[in-house]
Formats: C-alpha cells, structure tokens, sequence
C-alpha cells in the first residue's frame, strides 16, 4: 500500500484529492495549519496539524509517516489579496516550499506531486494554452507559483528530486457523494456566489460585459474538483510506478470555455430562475479568454474529465451549499 503525505489537505482542492487517493487505496495523512483550511475536511486519514515552514514537524511527519510521495497543496491563493499584501505570497507559498523541499532532502522522499495553476500563464498570446505557453504572471499569486516551479526545475537537476506540477484552469463543483466542498472565507469564486446570490434573493455581479467573447462576459475553463482529483491519483501513480521523469508540468481543464453569464444561466437553471445578475466594470487585469490545452494530460496521464459539464459543476455546487444550510439551520 502507498502512503502519500498531503499538505493543505484540509482545503478545498486538497481534500477532494485525499478521498479520491483513499478511493484508489493510498494511504493518505494530512498536513495543514488549518489558517485557511477545515479539520472537519480531513475524512480519509490522520491530520497532522503543522506548517510546511517548520522542518521539524514535517520531518517528524515524514519519519512517521514514511510517504512514497508529498502532495503539495498548501497556499494562499487569493489573487487580490496577493496584490495587497504580496509578502505573504512570497513567504508562505514560495519559501515555505523551499522550506518542504529541504525537509524531503533531508529526510529521502524524492516524489513531489504539485498544485500550480494557469494564473502562472498571464495573459494568453494563444489560445488555448498549453504547456509550452509563455509564463509571464501578472500578480503575487502567479508569480510565487512560478517561483516554485522554478525551484522544481532546479531541485531535479540538482537533487534528483521528481516531481509533476498540475496547472489548474478553474476548479469548481463539490464532491458529488455530498461529503466535502468549497468553502472558503471570504468566498471569491464565480459559481459558489452565484449560487449562494441565488439562494438569499440577492445579486450576482458579472464584472465586465465588453470582452471580445460571444457574449461579453469573461470565458473561463472549468473543471471539476473530482476530475481534478482524479488526476493527481494518476500523477502520484506515473511518480511511483517508474523511472524518475524530472520535473514535469501538465494542464488541467477541458478545452471549453463558459462565459459568466453562461455560469449564471447555468444557476438560474438549477435553481429555477432564482439569480438575478447586474453588471459591474472589468477588473483590472482579468483576460477576456482562458481556456486549457489539455491533451498532454490525456496522452501521458490517460486522464480524462467526465464531470465538468457546466450543469453538472453546478449541481454539485447547489447540493453541497443545501447541505450545508440545512446543517446550520438556514443560518449563514
């Protein structure tokens, strides 16, 4: 039986992927400092409450544990925030990862499985984007992802250490087994405030209806946290089952793209026309279009998504925000 030690396995992303390794008969242990994450998340193993920066609690971790594979998923990784306060970024996401990266040295774990995103990409000069696309971040959150990248270039060559980077398009969707979902404190992602607007009876703000798109709404690529997941099973899987590759670097996402108001549409259908949406200027810097070149992905992975049909996304989305409001009895 394999072990695999997650980092950030309490959030969103994270947890998903715990049960999807459990599922495949992994061993999964839990490492979080639960700033940003949920204790009532971590459901297919132990937690370890501890930050990826202390080398001795990740060590014992490790020592304990013994993983054929560090899954790494902790960070901050709210873009506006990393505009405002861009040290944070660098340190927790950026040199705590060099801090992970040094703990694995020393302790002899040599796979590492990471969680990078396409906001490493900036704005697109084709689309879609693959993996050879020019990395050129246009905020904190892009840039200390990349940096880390970059380390796992370095550490390959140096340090002999493996790794595969998973560039997510937009995760979105719950588990559709009800079990865990997003949750995220302040709340920033399309479809859950969609949803949640539709809900209370408020609004759902579309930011920017001036975009060269089919309908002037923002198109991006979403791909469902259980496809997600599924993904990084099958890149744990190719880091333990042969010969090092070094460091190699996927995209996730469909190779469709949803505008906004395709989302809202999408709402209003789950929940019978409930959403009532105004519109809002652009946010400063979002690209009119971000839509993933995934066929690496599919070809040396043997992944593919079956969940990330719009509807689908949001009815999971829809039963997850239920569930939790029935837990608490209505109240937010």
């Amino acid at each position: 039986m394999k072990t695999i030690l997650v980092t950030g396995g309490a959030g969103y992303v994270g947890s998903h992927c715990c049960k999807a390794f459990a599922a495949r008969g992994w061993t999964v242990v839990t490492l979080d400092n639960l700033s940003r994450g949920f204790a009532d998340a971590v459901k297919w193993g132990p937690l370890v409450v501890a930050d990826i920066a202390d080398r001795e609690a990740v060590a014992s971790a490790i020592e304990a544990h013994a993983p054929d594979v560090v899954a790494h998923f902790a960070a901050y990784a709210y873009v506006g925030e990393s505009v405002d306060r861009p040290e944070l970024y660098y340190q927790n996401n950026s040199a705590g990862t060099l801090a992970l990266l040094e703990t694995m040295r020393a302790t002899g774990v040599r796979s590492l499985l990471f969680s990078s995103t396409c906001a490493s990409y900036g704005h697109p000069v084709r689309l879609p984007i693959d993996e050879s696309h020019p990395q050129a971040p246009i905020n904190p959150y892009g840039w200390s992802k990349f940096i880390i990248e970059r380390m796992l270039a370095d550490y390959a060559v140096a340090h002999s250490l493996n790794s595969i980077a998973l560039r997510y398009f937009n995760a979105a969707g719950c588990d559709p087994d009800g079990e865990i979902g997003e949750n995220h404190e302040p709340e920033t992602h399309a479809i859950p405030l969609a949803i949640q607007a539709a809900e209370d009876g408020g609004v759902f703000r579309v930011n920017g209806l001036d975009f060269d798109t089919r309908d002037g709404s923002a198109v991006r690529d979403y791909i469902h946290v259980a496809d997600l997941a599924d993904a990084h099973v099958l890149a744990a899987e190719r880091l333990v089952s042969g010969p090092g590759y070094g460091a190699e670097v996927f995209n996730l996402g469909t190779g469709v793209g949803t505008t906004v108001l395709e989302v809202a549409a999408a709402v209003n259908r789950a929940t019978g026309d409930r959403l009532r949406v105004e519109h809002g200027p652009r946010r400063p810097g979002d690209p009119a279009t971000l839509v993933a070149a995934a066929d690496k992905a599919r070809a040396i992975l043997g992944w593919t998504p079956s969940r990330s049909g719009i509807d689908t996304i949001v009815a999971t989305a829809l039963a997850w925000e239920r569930k939790r409001r029935a837990a608490a009895g209505g109240a937010r």
